[in-house]
């Protein structure tokens, strides 16, 4: 038999796939455990739009290869230039300019991110994250709130194998300098490094740091360290992060080539890591303050630290410990009729109301033909309705995954019995 190759218009563009049962219920589970976590520190969800105008984006930074390389930006219908949102950060924080929210406003956020870039494994073009960004304070012990959030996180999913990288970019002039000194630096080592670090160090000096090419490595090792030029302001909320993280037993390696992608950032960022994952791909989330992006968009100068936590590295960080597997089963009860029909709706719609996830079958089939569709549907009980049952009041209750056979039990009592056996 010849194989049916699908029409590649009727395929999911490059970069992205359809996520199907049982990993959307995994997604929807790890979201909503993602809800109860930060909600135990009074964050409120907030869902911006998908598209924003494109001068919010721009805010990450000119320098930036998202803005540069990896933005879906297009005119729309009436002449606007617009963006898929390539991150949430921006977003938000034009929510808050717009709304003017009392301070602190603690907030966290689900959904896909858009990034026109090499897709690989655990990363594609469009992707979902979860965050949590928290505007108003400049206290040094929000920063470690907010981290020790996704570290608690981590930790609700099964994790273990959960490292913690940590810096400081310290405040605007501070990174300016550093920026001017760490230029200086790599451009007298220019014949060491790569092309490709040689194209980044005329856009973004900072982000030769983040080169994991080998080629690199050992001029980045050898770089002025960013500790070194921090403001004593800068270096003060520094040691106040890092003493707040100690008293909640988090560890953390401080590590000063960290310097996250997007120009923004200011004093604390940070950066978690899967130990259980290959090098390579072992980033599963990050963040850290950006305390002018506020400003930048209109409102008044308002503090803000965040962070974002990608749903597919973590899933497979998950996947490589053995933890947060997925669903086994999507019913509990499936239901049997073949009195035509009649019996099967009222059941269900029964059962369902009382909170049971039950199906059944279709298009009056034979009692053979409905018991191999509750097998592979996955229910753990059968409940059956012929004839001779429904004339007595009764239907036959049969387990389809133990061994406890076939009974037969009066309709009135068939919750209590469901809800005994599904325990």
């Amino acid at each position: 038999m010849l194989a049916v190759v699908a029409d590649p218009i009727y395929r999911a563009p490059k970069g992205t796939r359809d996520i199907l049962w049982p990993d959307s219920a995994r997604r929807r589970a790890l979201i909503d455990r993602f809800a109860e976590v930060v909600g135990t520190a009074g964050y409120t969800e907030v869902v911006p739009p998908m598209f924003e105008h494109l001068e919010v984006f721009q805010r990450l930074g000119d320098a930036t290869e998202v803005v540069r390389k990896e933005m879906y930006d297009f005119e729309d219908k009436g002449g606007r230039r617009v963006a898929l949102r390539p991150e949430q950060t921006a977003s938000v924080v034009r929510a808050f300019a717009q709304h003017r929210p009392t301070p602190p406003w603690k907030t966290w956020y689900a959904g896909p991110n858009f990034r026109y870039e090499r897709a690989q494994k655990g990363r594609f073009r469009q992707f979902d994250q979860v965050g949590v960004e928290a505007l108003g304070p400049e206290d040094a012990h929000l920063d470690a709130e907010v981290i020790a959030l996704a570290w608690r996180f981590y930790q609700a999913l099964g994790l273990r194998q959960v490292g913690l990288q940590l810096n400081s970019l310290g405040g605007p002039g501070d990174r300016a300098r550093y920026i001017e000194t760490l230029r200086d630096y790599l451009t007298a080592h220019r014949e060491e490094l790569t092309e490709e670090s040689l194209a980044t160090l005329e856009a973004n000096p900072l982000r030769v740091l983040d080169s994991k090419r080998d080629g690199d490595a050992e001029v980045i090792a050898a770089a002025p360290n960013i500790l070194d030029h921090l403001s004593d302001e800068a270096s003060a909320h520094f040691d106040r992060v890092r003493e707040a993280l100690d008293t909640l037993d988090i560890t953390y390696t401080v590590v000063p080539s960290l310097v996250r992608g997007l120009d923004y950032y200011v004093r604390t960022t940070f950066e978690f890591t899967s130990e259980a994952l290959d090098a390579a791909q072992d980033a599963i989330g990050g963040g850290g303050r950006y305390d002018g992006l506020a400003a930048e968009m209109g409102a008044p100068a308002t503090p803000g630290v965040g962070f974002a936590l990608g749903v597919d590295r973590t899933l497979l960080a998950c996947d490589a410990e053995g933890v947060f597997g997925g669903p086994t089963g999507v019913i509990d009860v499936f239901v049997v009729d073949t009195t035509g029909g009649h019996e099967a709706l009222r059941l269900t719609d029964l059962l369902r109301r009382s909170g049971l996830r039950v199906d059944r079958a279709w298009d009056d089939r034979s009692m053979k033909a409905q018991m191999k569709v509750a097998d592979r549907s996955g229910a753990t009980l059968a409940v059956i309705v012929g004839t001779e049952e429904l004339d007595a009041g009764e239907v036959a209750l049969r387990d389809l995954r133990g061994d406890t056979g076939q009974e037969t039990i009066a309709v009135g009592n068939l919750l209590d019995v469901l809800r005994e056996r599904l325990r």
